[in-house]
C-alpha cells in the first residue's frame, strides 16, 4: 500500500448502483389490494447507494473515485450533473439498456417501497483501472453485480474492503460474496435473527470490524480486539426524508476512519451524519462538514 503524507487527502474507491428516481411520498405504503392513493407530494432526483455514500465523503473532504453504470439518456445527463463537483471522480461503463431508474413509495413512517423501472446491463466489459486501485486507500464494494469486479480485484491487492449489506437476512446467496470478502462489515437489524451473533460471525471469519445498525436505538460495532461498542441515536427534531440516512451513517464512520479516529468516535460521527441525512431532503446534506460531525 502506497504511503500518504500527513496533508493527503483520503482517497475512496466506490463500486455501484448510481440512479435518478422519482420519489412519491405517501401516507401509507400501498395495501395489496386494487384502491387509489393520493401523493402529498413527489420529486425526482439523484439516488443510489453508491451516489450517496459519494455525495457524503466528499462533502467530508474525501476523494471519491465511484464506478457505476450509465446509459446514453436524459437520466445519465441529470446523474452526472448532480455528482459534478469537487471531491468526485466518475468512472462509468456503458449500459446497454439505459441508466438505472427507480420509482420510490414513501410512507410517513419513513417506510420505502422501490419499484425498479430500468436495472442497467453492461454493453462492454468492465475494467478496474490500475492506478485507481492503487490509489485507493480503501474500497466500497456496493451490492450489484457490476461491483463484483471490484470486489474481486480489491481482495487480490489486498486493498481494505468495505461493504454495505443494508437488511441482509444473513443467508442470501447474492449478498454472501460481498459478506465473506468485506473486512469492514455494515449491516442493519430488519432482517437478522440474531444482530449480535452475525457480528461476532463476521469477525470471527476475519472480518476486521463489523457495525450493526438499529435505526432510532442506535448501532453496534465489533473489532477484532475488545467488546461490542454501542452509541445512542443522535436526536432529531423532525425527520423530513429517510432516504440516504445509511449511507451517511456509512460515509460518516469511514471518513472519521480514514482520519485516525477511535472506533466509538466513529460510530458517533456516523450518528450525527445519519441524523443530518434525515432531516433533509437532499441524498447528502449541503452543511455536512467534517467540523459538523465533530461538534
Amino acid at each position: 500500500m502506497r504511503q500518504r503524507l500527513q496533508t493527503d487527502v483520503p482517497n475512496v474507491l466506490i463500486a455501484g448502483p448510481v440512479a435518478w428516481n422519482l420519489l412519491v411520498y405517501v401516507d401509507e405504503l400501498p395495501r395489496p389490494e386494487p384502491h387509489t392513493v393520493f401523493a402529498a407530494r413527489h420529486h425526482e432526483t439523484l439516488g443510489g447507494t453508491s451516489a450517496g455514500k459519494a455525495l457524503n465523503l466528499s462533502r467530508l473532504g474525501i476523494d471519491v473515485t465511484l464506478a457505476t453504470l450509465l446509459g446514453d439518456d436524459e437520466s445519465a445527463s441529470r446523474i452526472r450533473a448532480a455528482l459534478a463537483g469537487p471531491g468526485i471522480e466518475l468512472l462509468a461503463t456503458p449500459s446497454a439498456n439505459g441508466s438505472e431508474r427507480h420509482v420510490n413509495l414513501m410512507d410517513r413512517h419513513g417506510s420505502r417501497l422501490s419499484v425498479y423501472l430500468t436495472l442497467p446491463v453492461p454493453s462492454e466489459p468492465a475494467t478496474v483501472p490500475s492506478a485507481v486501485l492503487e490509489a485507493a486507500d480503501a474500497v466500497v464494494a456496493d451490492l450489484a453485480d457490476h461491483s463484483r469486479l471490484f470486489l474481486r480485484a480489491a481482495r487480490a491487492a489486498g486493498k481494505p474492503i468495505w461493504c454495505d449489506l443494508h437488511d441482509y437476512d444473513g443467508e442470501s446467496d447474492f449478498h454472501r460474496e460481498f459478506a465473506e470478502a468485506a473486512d469492514y462489515v455494515f449491516v442493519s437489524d430488519e432482517r437478522l435473527r440474531d444482530p449480535s451473533s452475525f457480528l461476532r460471525e463476521r469477525v470471527a471469519a476475519g472480518a476486521s470490524l463489523a457495525v450493526c445498525t438499529h435505526g432510532a436505538r442506535g448501532a453496534t460495532a465489533l473489532a477484532r480486539v475488545g467488546t461490542p461498542i454501542h452509541v445512542e441515536a443522535t436526536r432529531v427534531e423532525e425527520v423530513v426524508d429517510t432516504n440516504g440516512a445509511g449511507d451517511a451513517f456509512f460515509a460518516g464512520f469511514l471518513a472519521a476512519h480514514l482520519r485516525g479516529a477511535p472506533l466509538e468516535e466513529c460510530l458517533r460521527q456516523a450518528s450525527r451524519a445519519g441524523a443530518l441525512a434525515v432531516s433533509t431532503s437532499d441524498l447528502a446534506p449541503l452543511y455536512l462538514t467534517e467540523e459538523s460531525l465533530r461538534s
